[in-house]
């Protein structure tokens, strides 16, 4: 497996593996699929803010991806991001995310980032797992915030420390 930086090349996978997990998850509070043109535009736009889109590749195939961009918008969070792993069916319990999470957090510490946000749905409970397993603390469980498939739905988030406070 390589790990290395996305090339718009790769967006049509990307966008595959986007639309599945909207498809068969809560892991994105989004109804309707992505297209391939919203997608290659949210990979510009993470080019030119200098934001991580990594992937995971294996013989050639995109197997997951990872990528940070904006908490929020105010300049006094400029020090703060928020990530997201999407993985392949095939690539999940494989190490990848593993290896998706440790390039995203060196990204975002090279780039002078203090805190890597994720938001996951409550019942989510592998992702949960996942993060705890690597160190994330949760500090914050938002109630029925997100709707999708006919139901309100709990938002989680967990953080990571990335630089000791100065």
């Amino acid at each position: 497996m390589i790990i290395r930086p996305a090339m718009e090349a790769d967006m049509p996978e990307i966008t595959e593996i986007y639309n599945d997990v909207i498809r068969t998850s809560t892991a994105i509070y989004r109804d309707d699929p992505a297209t391939l043109e919203e997608r290659v535009q949210w990979f510009r736009v993470q080019q030119e803010k200098g934001y991580a889109v990594i992937v995971a590749e294996e013989e050639g195939d995109i197997t997951g991806f990872a990528s940070y961009g904006d908490f929020r918008a105010w300049p006094g969070y400029r020090f703060t991001v928020e990530g997201t792993i999407h993985l392949g069916e095939k690539s999940r319990r494989q190490g990848t995310g593993t290896q998706l999470l440790d390039a995203l957090t060196a990204h975002a510490r090279a780039a002078g980032k203090h805190v890597l946000m994720a938001g996951v749905d409550s019942e989510n409970v592998a992702s949960r797992r996942f993060l705890e397993k690597h160190g994330a603390e949760q500090t914050g469980h938002l109630k029925e915030v997100g709707y999708k498939f006919g139901r309100y739905l709990d938002l989680v988030f967990y953080q990571f420390r990335l630089s000791s406070p100065e």
